[in-house]
């Protein structure tokens, strides 16, 4: 579509069948999730971009499977709409998407010996967390209460953090400047704590840290050893190897602790956190451990997957913003229609 990005709108013009009898409500669930909002009769607008072509496609694709009709025009303005009015829409409906979340919010909020500290309290600002990063993603013109929200959200976060029943060694706190440029070493075919421990080591401990693998410790006896069975650091209380790490050396991040929960639930083989990803990233190890046959390979493949798991767990997506100027009404052009 080219230069059809640039100050244009996406519409999904759709025709649902009768049956089955939960089209409309499974179609009109997908466009709440992917923010579009509806600006004639099953008509419905979301701001140009790559993503938005290939979730409409997705979108028409299933309408199709279900015997309706769907076509996906591009248009520089909507016939009867004014542009500022569809910013507006767009606007509003995320502006009343922060104030039910605040609202949520609101009622998880300490009150004395009532709030609650246990992890089913922590695995609902999980959620919650999870629930504004899906807003953020499709609030495209920056609409009023996302700072507030998110203010809220952190201050829930930290007291959570604060009021954190899981055990931690009782130790001093490690200076990383004496792990620099060190082989650190691990048994061979390493799974998940042993991939998001080399991560966490190289992303916040040492980047230039090397790794080796080795069946007993003391075949490197210069080494720091890791997830070991008798020495270095390894699993103490009910910490897995990654949670004792970001203890040790201080590491307060968010996407860190988020992270360290579900290698703790997938190593441990408990159901704590239930975090939502749990699931898919065990079947990801499981999946490069049957993909790689060289250990070294397979480590610092595992490392890229925590990398790609950290980055989308600490950053929205970028946003669309408009900037948009008056516009000539231009008539719609055809990007596809019913198969």
């Amino acid at each position: 579509m080219g230069d059809d990005f640039v100050n244009r709108w996406l519409l999904l013009v759709l025709q649902l069948p009768t049956q089955p009898s939960n089209a409309r409500v499974k179609t009109w669930r997908r466009l709440q999730q992917l923010g579009a909002i509806s600006v004639k009769h099953s008509v419905y607008v979301l701001p140009n971009s790559a993503q938005a072509v290939e979730d409409f496609e997705w979108l028409r694709s299933e309408i199709q499977g279900m015997k309706g009709q769907a076509s996906i025009f591009t248009a520089a303005s909507i016939d009867g709409v004014e542009e500022r009015e569809i910013v507006e829409q767009f606007r509003s409906t995320r502006a009343e998407d922060y104030r039910l979340f605040r609202r949520e919010l609101a009622g998880l909020k300490p009150h004395g010996r009532q709030a609650g500290r246990g992890t089913d309290r922590m695995r609902r600002i999980r959620q919650l967390r999870e629930r504004l990063t899906e807003i953020r993603q499709v609030d495209f013109f920056s609409a009023p209460g996302a700072d507030e929200a998110e203010r809220a959200l952190l201050a829930l976060e930290r007291a959570g953090e604060k009021t954190d029943s899981r055990p931690s060694p009782s130790v001093a706190k490690l200076d990383r400047k004496d792990y620099k440029r060190r082989l650190w070493v691990t048994r061979p075919r390493p799974g998940v704590d042993r991939f998001a421990s080399a991560w966490l080591i190289r992303r916040f401990i040492d980047p230039e840290a090397r790794f080796g693998l080795v069946s007993d410790a003391k075949d490197a006896k210069e080494a720091v050893a890791f997830d070991m069975y008798s020495s270095g650091f390894r699993h103490e209380r009910d910490l897995c190897t990654f949670e004792v790490l970001q203890t040790r050396f201080g590491i307060a991040d968010a996407a860190v602790r988020r992270i360290g929960e579900i290698v703790h639930d997938i190593d441990l083989k408990e159901d704590r956190y239930r975090a939502p990803h749990t699931v898919a990233i065990g079947v990801l190890v499981d999946g490069l451990r049957s993909s790689f046959a060289d250990d070294h390979t397979l480590l610092e493949q595992g490392m890229v997957l925590f990398e790609a798991l950290y980055r989308g767990l600490g950053e929205n997506r970028l946003r669309a913003v408009a900037t948009a100027s008056p516009m000539k009404a231009k008539s719609p052009r055809k990007s596809g229609g019913p198969q």
